[in-house]
């Protein structure tokens, strides 16, 4: 391969390689309402998101108090199968929680 051929196959990759970018990460986050307990928010947080028991605490009480709080970032599948999973585990359990994802 002569000089000429491997410095533009150079210039190709980069291109490509400038190309690629991070997938879009979203943020899952809880509502609070004035029904769903806060034993069960606390759980959902453990079961779903596998925070440990103070995290899962921390974050249940700035629900409480702030009406929202962020369980995690994850990529956009990921993100859309856990607020499924809360929203169908909350009507299981006769809550009205809401659960929503945003992009970042």
């Amino acid at each position: 391969m002569s000089q000429l051929e491997y410095d533009n196959l150079t210039e190709i990759m980069d291109e490509n390689r400038e190309r690629l970018e991070e997938p879009p990460r979203y943020r899952v986050l809880i509502h609070n309402d004035h029904y769903t307990s806060m034993e069960f928010v606390v759980e959902i947080l453990e079961q779903v998101f596998h925070h440990n028991q103070a995290t899962a605490e921390q974050i249940m009480l700035k629900v409480h108090r702030q009406g929202l709080g962020c369980c995690g970032e994850y990529d956009r599948e990921i993100a859309e199968s856990k607020v499924v999973t809360v929203s169908r585990r909350a009507s299981e359990h006769g809550f009205p929680l809401r659960c929503t994802m945003e992009k970042i």
